[in-house]
């Protein structure tokens, strides 16, 4: 394809829509003349499977659900009476982060909360993590977040560090639906042990994001937390971010959350167009159908060109492998989908692993995400000199950021490799909420597009029940040790003591750990199958 033929091929394939600075770009995928004329069918069951979704239709029969993430920025378009109590959360919200902001609302000790604590797990810090870095102004930000996002002990020991004296002054959000999941549980136990050795009532500094009536929404009513907000059961996590999940935070740091808002419902609308060719959603998935021959056969890469966004690609992970990685689909047939995402940053993967991307195995895709300002802020905010200060004549660092974007993006097309593009006009709170919302809706027809439950995640819990195995393991393993106080057992004798012989690597498993963390003895031997272990 000579280059003439190439910028017809350009011209002929990127979507623009000037009222919401974004394009979506998608002349360096190779489909097909007729691939539009072929898949239309597909895009229109799914466009109908969006309208029922969006119309309050149960979307989630394991659960028996509805799925309403659309609602959170068109209340109007909720059934019965969702349209209010979104409407009043949203004013709660507010008011709470600008009572906190005016001091009206403050720590034990009295001044203001300089800090948020933000305690949760997969979406309920991914998203709220992705927003923060994305819009944070060091220096204007009402509040600095910290995050305890594992139940890892080192790491929210570190996070802990960071905060250090200043605890006192930091305001601590729970986000758990249910009020039972593990790592948010054991964040909050871990959160509410410091404060107390700093002589602070937990309460004082908490506010519980979580289910009515969940385990957690009672702690907080019991123990008289500073405030509760709701997590509704038709909103999932993944899609949670423009719930209290993720506006609670954003409020509290001081972002427009409104705009976020704003940005996200006009994305919405755009996305509800019958036009293919001008629905940027559609295009989205429709690329990704056509990338992985609709059976996940290549990898997502996502690499956006902006240090501002280098969260996204952790925060698509869980949107579109959670959501689309099913073993079965709607017809119960075995499929095993999904499309599996990574990434990073430009131009930090020029120096990792775009080498791979240009001559190694050809198993991706690429999406590209261009931002046209180079700055958060505007010139004359900032100074014309600083904004176009120039490393070389004429050449600024966002000119080299640019130029690497789009020369790689060349150099990938001339080896063979595919890429999409979308860029956006500047980061702010509007282009955050249009994002969320362009991957959203992609994700909700690419599901459909290969026939899975795009809105549920039978896998997960699987998850937490083999991890729940493991732990009723421990208590087995612990009891049967110390039924034998002195002794040194193996592995397989614990195991047989135990009753449960047949979880003799995990018992092993159980015992390395708990000895490395010096809670057993543990007498070592070149055999795995010859190490001793007893009680201290």
């Amino acid at each position: 394809m000579d280059a003439t033929q190439l910028w017809n091929r350009y011209c002929l394939n990127l979507y623009v829509n000037e009222s919401l600075q974004i394009g979506v770009d998608i002349s360096r995928m190779d489909f097909s003349n007729g691939f539009f004329a072929e898949m239309e069918p597909r895009m229109q069951r799914a466009r109908e499977a969006m309208r029922e979704l969006e119309a309050g239709g149960i979307a989630n029969p394991d659960e028996g659900r509805m799925v309403g993430h659309y609602w959170l920025r068109a209340p109007h378009l909720a059934p019965d009476n969702l349209g209010k109590d979104i409407e009043r959360v949203l004013d709660d919200i507010k008011s709470f982060a600008s009572a906190v902001h005016d001091g009206e609302i403050m720590p034990q000790r009295g001044g203001v909360f300089l800090n948020v604590l933000i305690i949760g797990i997969g979406g309920s810090a991914l998203g709220p993590q992705f927003v923060a870095n994305a819009l944070s102004q060091p220096g204007a930000d009402k509040m600095t977040p910290f995050f305890f996002d594992n139940t890892d002990p080192d790491g929210m020991a570190r996070t802990l560090a960071r905060i250090g004296a200043d605890l006192d002054k930091t305001l601590t959000i729970v986000i758990s639906k249910s009020g039972g999941t593990p790592e948010t549980r054991n964040g909050m136990l871990e959160a509410q042990s410091a404060y107390h050795e700093m002589g602070l009532h937990f309460g004082r500094h908490a506010v519980a994001v979580t289910g009515t009536g969940s385990q957690l929404d009672n702690v907080a009513e019991n123990e008289r937390w500073l405030a509760r907000f709701p997590m509704w059961d038709w909103v999932g996590g993944r899609t949670s971010e423009l719930s209290a999940v993720g506006l609670l935070p954003a409020a509290l740091q001081g972002f427009a959350i409104g705009e976020m808002l704003r940005g996200a419902r006009e994305m919405d609308e755009a996305t509800r167009t019958g036009d293919t060719r001008q629905n940027p959603a559609a295009l989205l998935a429709l690329m990704w159908f056509h990338a992985t021959n609709g059976k996940g056969e290549r990898d997502m890469v996502i690499l956006p060109y902006k240090d501002r966004l280098e969260l996204f690609a952790r925060y698509l992970q869980q949107l579109v492998m959670e959501s689309l990685g099913k073993e079965t689909d709607l017809s119960g047939r075995v499929v095993h989908q999904g499309i599996a995402v990574y990434g990073n940053k430009g131009s930090t993967d020029q120096h990792a692993y775009v080498q791979q991307l240009r001559e190694g195995v050809e198993n991706f895709w690429v999406t590209f995400i261009e931002v046209l300002r180079d700055r958060a802020a505007l010139d004359e905010e900032i100074g014309a000199r600083e904004a176009a200060l120039e490393v070389e004549d004429d050449v600024t660092s966002g000119d080299y950021l640019s130029g690497f974007l789009h020369g790689t993006r060349r150099a990938l097309w001339e080896n063979g490799r595919q890429s999409l593009t979308i860029t956006v006009g500047q980061i702010d709170a509007p282009t955050i909420g249009r994002l969320i919302a362009l991957f959203e809706r992609a994700v909700g027809f690419y599901g459909s597009l290969v026939n899975v439950n795009a809105y549920h995640q039978p896998g997960v819990e699987a998850g937490k029940q083999a991890a729940k195995t493991i732990l009723d393991l421990q208590k087995k393993t612990l009891e049967s040790l110390s039924a034998q106080p002195g002794a040194m057992l193996t592995a397989d004798e614990i195991a047989r003591h135990a009753g449960v012989e047949s979880e003799v690597e995990s018992i092993y498993h159980i015992l390395r750990h708990l000895a490395a963390n010096g809670r057993i003895n543990e007498f070592t031997a070149p055999l795995a199958c010859d190490a001793t272990f007893g009680v201290k």
